[in-house]
């Protein structure tokens, strides 16, 4: 068969890429084209667009890059027609997915959405959007099923891939020394953001916790790719060292960490590491997210949990002082930390079914298969 996906972030690469792998395994004659990144690319995938040429955040980043977005929606409209698939796959990336579902199910064409937009938090009108537009809905979090259930819509929950990436990380015994890392002091890992924005809210926040903190090693999760300038706050000071795509290994040796809101919450917490979430946005984007968030949490370890696990530090809250007494808690509080890892514990058995992959990749084939 053939596959057209779509994965317009990061974090969407990674899970296209391993539901490719999952896909092969199931249909020998698969083959794949898409909007994607180096994880699809390396997986098999023939990638029309890079990740990169879409990754805009922010409701008035979104206006600036407009004309950029109505391009790119137009080109990918005319790839898949020109190159005939069997179904589309979509992943994440609601702005740009919703509308070539649209599309796609006008055109007769087999639609799939597979991790669908976190419409539960904000736009909940949308589920009756989406529902009229998509064949099957895969989702990640537990409590979406019960969500789009009011909605009159059966949706498969198929585990979480973050899990699944845990659980195939391997730590390497070498990474203190390789990174010049003490083994004699508690390691904080920081973790901005992977997006340009995100970065330039929060780092410079970040380094003036550092400054309060004499007796701790820090160490950011950094990403390839961004410009450096963006660390340059951090890279400045004494007792930071920045670790290059190795954010597992990090999280690994770190007592405690400090994270951007977004998936890294949930990586931090499978990891077992206590965390502060924190989040800054521009001040306009701030008042209308504000408006529209229909959730009490922004972190997702707090929104599977039902409740607060982990202290969420947003805008104004966000707060040097407020951030490093946070901190301080975190590394010199045990009875606090072993409380946080018992509800880590709790979320990973709730998340615990099995491969998010290897499910979705067994009920595609079974929804194609029907239709053959």
């Amino acid at each position: 068969m053939r596959y057209y996906i779509i994965a317009g972030e990061r974090s969407g690469d990674l899970h296209g890429s391993n539901l490719i792998k999952a896909l092969q395994t199931r249909d020998s004659s698969a083959t794949f084209r898409g909007f994607g990144g180096d994880e699809m690319k390396a997986a098999g995938a023939d990638i029309a667009v890079h990740f990169g040429e879409l990754a805009f955040m922010g409701f008035v980043t979104l206006l600036a890059n407009y004309s950029t977005i109505r391009r790119m929606l137009k080109f990918c409209k005319e790839d898949i027609v020109a190159f005939k698939p069997d179904v589309i796959i979509l992943i994440d990336y609601g702005g740009f997915n919703r509308r070539i579902a649209k599309f796609t199910k006008a055109k007769g064409l087999n639609t799939f959405y597979y991790i669908p937009p976190k419409i539960w938090a904000w736009y909940q009108s949308r589920a009756k959007e989406i529902k009229a537009n998509v064949d099957r809905l895969f989702v990640i979090l537990p409590f979406e099923k019960e969500f789009y259930k009011k909605y009159d819509w059966e949706v498969d929950y198929v585990g979480n891939p973050v899990l699944d990436a845990v659980k195939a990380f391997t730590p390497d015994q070498d990474f203190l020394i390789k990174n010049k890392l003490p083994s004699d002091k508690p390691i904080v890992a920081l973790l901005p953001g992977s997006r340009k924005m995100e970065l330039k809210k929060i780092v410079p926040v970040m380094a003036e916790v550092i400054k309060r903190h004499p007796s701790l090693q820090f160490a950011v999760a950094a990403i390839d790719g961004l410009d450096a300038s963006l660390y340059a706050p951090l890279r400045a000071l004494p007792r930071v060292i920045l670790v290059h795509d190795d954010t597992y290994n990090l999280l690994h040796v770190a007592t405690a960490a400090i994270v951007t809101s977004g998936t890294a919450t949930l990586e931090t917490g499978l990891l077992r590491v206590p965390q502060v979430c924190v989040y800054k946005a521009g001040w306009l984007e701030f008042q209308i997210a504000r408006a529209l968030v229909k959730v009490p949490f922004i972190s997702l370890i707090n929104l599977i949990a039902g409740k607060e696990v982990i202290r969420e530090m947003i805008q104004t809250e966000a707060t040097v002082e407020g951030i490093s007494n946070e901190l301080s808690k975190l590394v010199t509080d045990k009875a606090y930390r072993d409380e946080i890892r018992r509800e880590y514990e709790h979320i990973y058995h709730i998340l615990d079914t099995g491969s998010a992959s290897e499910n979705t990749a067994d009920l595609m084939m079974k929804y194609l298969l029907e239709k053959v």
